[in-house]
């Protein structure tokens, strides 16, 4: 299911940098793939919960495989998002260099993506954390981005209706930051038994205490 929604987002970048509206259909209609791996994930882990009876880290790893995918399909919903966005603009390339910016707020979400699985996979909570703070990164990058865009609106209001769809885009790429950096949360609290949500990371790190609003 990961693996999906890594293609799924790549694809979906690539065709606003490019224009490319036909791939960018294709690659909006295959979000029913992703929905219906969660269904069966989710139905496997309810399935665990009612006849195993999980306890301790067994019922701490479930815990973390229901939350990731409901996050996984709401990243999944975002890379549709500006699929659709894409198509929307027909084939039509804005400005090389805000293109470009887009470009490159794409990669570094691609990659907090790409981190984060990886960490899940691994159970690594060093790189969990590295991708919690690496969300910063983009939304500078996401507010940088609609500051450009809001001078070029001023600039030429006809360039508003393929302002508005980059826009949309790019709080898309900020939002799916963000459901990476919740991921990343769960892996700390699937290895440590350790609620960061909501709580400064450092200090939870640290040993303080936090929420424990978590099983």
């Amino acid at each position: 299911m990961g693996g999906l929604v890594e293609s799924q987002l790549a694809g979906a970048v690539e065709c606003m940098v490019t224009g490319d509206a036909e791939r960018a259909r294709h690659i909006a209609n295959q979000d029913y793939q992703i929905n219906a791996l969660e269904v069966e994930i989710d139905e496997d882990c309810t399935r665990i919960l009612a006849t195993r009876q999980p306890a301790a880290s067994d019922l701490r790893l479930v815990m973390a495989v229901i939350k990731t995918i409901t996050d996984l399909e709401r990243i999944g919903d975002e890379a549709e998002r500006i699929a659709r966005m894409a198509k929307f603009m027909g084939g039509d390339v804005f400005r090389e260099t805000t293109m470009s910016e887009f470009d490159h707020m794409g990669q570094l979400v691609r990659q907090m993506l790409g981190e984060v699985l990886d960490a899940f996979a691994r159970t690594d909570v060093d790189q969990a954390v590295k991708v919690v703070k690496a969300d910063e990164k983009v939304d500078l990058k996401y507010e940088s981005l609609i500051r450009q865009l809001m001078t070029y609106m001023v600039e030429d209001p006809r360039c508003i209706p393929v302002i508005l769809n980059i826009q949309w885009a790019a709080r898309s790429l900020e939002r799916i930051g963000d459901r990476s950096q919740n991921i990343a949360e769960y892996i700390i609290y699937l290895v440590q038994g350790k609620n960061v949500r909501h709580t400064s990371l450092e200090s939870v790190l640290a040993g303080q205490p936090g929420d424990s609003n978590w099983p």
